[in-house]
């Protein structure tokens, strides 16, 4: 049998298979081999127990992506959910998964919630600067249910994994979409304005044939250390046509004239923002990278 793995507890995996779950072990020689199912594996399963939906995991098929901090495979969609307001928007936080989800070549969808929250409508801005990027960006107000069609729409045929901050909203948004409760909402601490992280494990939730979805502790404090600095370049997609036009090859874009990046940014055609982004990410990076020697 072959099936999906979508939740992993203590090394138990649950395993959506020909329209049944099952609860699985991994063989040992997997331990040996030194890898591990994920939630997201396609996995071979012999079964053990038919009426107890009881198996074991013999073999995990070829992984298209593997995400190592939380750990997951074969996602083919980010929804990278950004607040509006309450807490406010991070947005050094969205380049960075940005560029994780531009490194794995994998498609990312913006979304800005909380929208009925932000009176004075800032979030159009990160709207347009996004959007003129090619990113797709929807505007959603998760507890009024609005936008919940659109984005569901776009979830379609994939796995999905929603990322941000704590207490931006991302399962309240996943509870609109399934119209009850699936995971446990947020609170949003009064005090700091910071979310408290109250989900525990990851798990995929199936919303129609073939489209799922996943609340993913952990993904709000990834690093991109997979990312070297000199490939951050080319995972700010509005960079790479601009490269070829710096003076030097190797440029970093940070310190050197004759820059095709900081010529695009006079001409309007890069957002000064995003570029002093990118920046701060390429020095935290390098002063990373100069910390290992």
């Amino acid at each position: 049998m072959q099936g999906l793995i979508i939740e992993n507890i203590s090394n138990l995996y649950k395993i959506k298979c020909n329209n049944k779950e099952y609860k699985a072990t991994a063989r040992g020689k997997f331990k040996k081999d030194e890898i591990s199912p994920v939630v997201g594996d396609l996995a071979q399963l012999v079964q053990i127990d038919e009426n107890k939906k009881e198996a074991v995991i013999e073999k995990i098929l070829p992984r298209k992506v593997y995400i190592k901090r939380p750990k997951m495979a074969n996602i083919t969609q980010i929804i990278l959910v950004v607040s509006s307001k309450n807490p406010k928007p991070d947005l050094l936080l969205l380049d960075k998964q940005l560029a994780f989800a531009e490194n794995l070549g994998i498609k990312a969808i913006i979304v800005l919630n909380k929208t009925d929250l932000d009176d004075k409508e800032d979030f159009k801005v990160i709207k347009e600067i996004y959007e003129k990027i090619g990113y797709e960006v929807i505007e959603t107000a998760a507890k009024e249910k609005i936008g919940i069609d659109l984005l569901k729409e776009k979830l379609k045929n994939n796995i999905n994994a929603f990322a941000g901050n704590s207490g931006v909203g991302k399962s309240t948004l996943i509870n609109a979409i399934f119209n009850k409760d699936m995971t446990q909402e947020g609170e949003i601490s009064k005090k700091n304005k910071r979310g408290k992280n109250t989900t525990t494990s990851i798990k995929l939730y199936e919303i129609d044939y073939n489209t799922y979805i996943a609340d993913t502790p952990g993904f709000s404090t990834f690093d991109i250390s997979e990312i070297g600095s000199k490939q951050l370049e080319n995972c700010f997609r509005e960079f790479k046509e601009k490269i070829p036009n710096c003076e030097f090859i190797g440029c970093t874009h940070i310190k050197e004239n004759k820059c095709g990046i900081k010529q695009a940014i006079k001409d309007g055609t890069i957002s000064q923002e995003r570029y002093d982004r990118f920046c701060k990410i390429y020095n935290e990076m390098k002063e990373r990278e100069n910390k290992k020697w």
